[in-house]
Formats: structure tokens, sequence, C-alpha cells
């Protein structure tokens, strides 16, 4: 005690929590690795099963735009040209649709999907139908027909699609459509 700083020997608070202090940190770089090592994995089945997803939408609409291109009636109206996979953007506004058929007099937007579930419809006229009127103005004085293409509907949404004016075709064959009311 004279003049002399007291300590507890080697393990000392101060040493203690130093200690403390390493091993957490040592912890904390093997859960940040098994962290990377899970998204990774994550990563890779999301790829794996996003990708089948995607897949069926591509075969979907490979079945409707062959059919369709081979015979381009729709609602009983014949068709001179059809496009696959337009996008358009304009300013600011930018949206891309699967299928459209024109002619003279008409123009048929086809939205496809494998499985059509409710938010595509409330998506098809909210926000697609709209769009297509903006980014296609030179359409505007044709008549615009809205459909939903699909392997699946419900009976309640395919009645649903009908009440708000939208066609829906589906696979039987060659191309079935329903029409509305």
């Amino acid at each position: 005690m004279n003049g002399e700083k007291q300590t507890d020997g080697p393990n000392s608070a101060h040493e203690r929590i130093d200690a403390l202090l390493e091993k957490i940190a040592v912890q904390q770089a093997e859960t940040g690795a098994q962290m990377a090592r899970t998204d990774a994995k994550l990563d890779q089945l999301a790829k794996m099963y996003g990708g089948v997803g995607n897949n069926q939408g591509a075969v979907a609409e490979e079945f409707y735009y062959n059919s369709l291109k081979a015979n381009p009636v729709l609602d009983g109206i014949h068709f001179d040209v059809i496009d696959k996979n337009t996008t358009r953007s304009h300013a600011g506004l930018e949206d891309e649709f699967d299928l459209v058929l024109i002619n003279g007099r008409d123009v048929f937007v086809v939205e496809v999907k494998y499985k059509v579930h409710k938010h595509d419809l409330e998506r098809l006229v909210s926000t697609k139908m709209p769009n297509f009127r903006h980014l296609f103005p030179e359409y505007g004085d044709r008549r615009q027909h809205f459909a939903l293409a699909t392997f699946h509907i419900d009976d309640t949404l395919k009645a649903e699609a009908h009440a708000q004016g939208v066609t829906v075709l589906q696979r039987k064959g060659d191309v079935i459509e329903t029409l509305p009311g």
C-alpha cells in the first residue's frame, strides 16, 4: 500500500471483462458466419422455387402465345398482329403486357398467369388497364378488351372477372375462352 495500485492479481475484474468481451466477439463472428451460410442456402432455395414459378408462367405464356398466333381470334374478333411481352415506358410510368392482339378496330390485352389469384384480377383492373391506356394512346380510338389467360382459375374468381368485363381464357386443347355476361 505504498502508493501502489492494488489489483486482484491475474484475475482482476478488468481482465475478466476483457476475456468475456473477447469470447463474445468470437461467438458473434461464428454467428455471423452461420447466418451468411443460412442466407446463401435461402437464396439458393428462393432461386430454385422461384424458378419453378417462373417456369410455369413461361409455359403458360408460350401455350397462349402459340395458340393465339395459330388462331388469332378472341371474342369472335380476328386479329392481324400479336405481340408478346410488350414493355413501354413514358413519363416515369413503365409496364409490361404479356400478349397484345391488334387489328384496325380492336386491341385485346391478355395477362397470362399459370394460376390466377384474386390479386391478379385486381392488378389487371386497377393497374394494367389504366397503364395500358396511358402508355398506348395510339389505341385510344379502338375498342379495348382485357383478359386473364390461365391454366387454373376457380369458378368464383372467374365469375368476378366476368362481372368486371374481363374475358377469361382457359386451356382445353386449343384456347378456350369464356366471355363476360
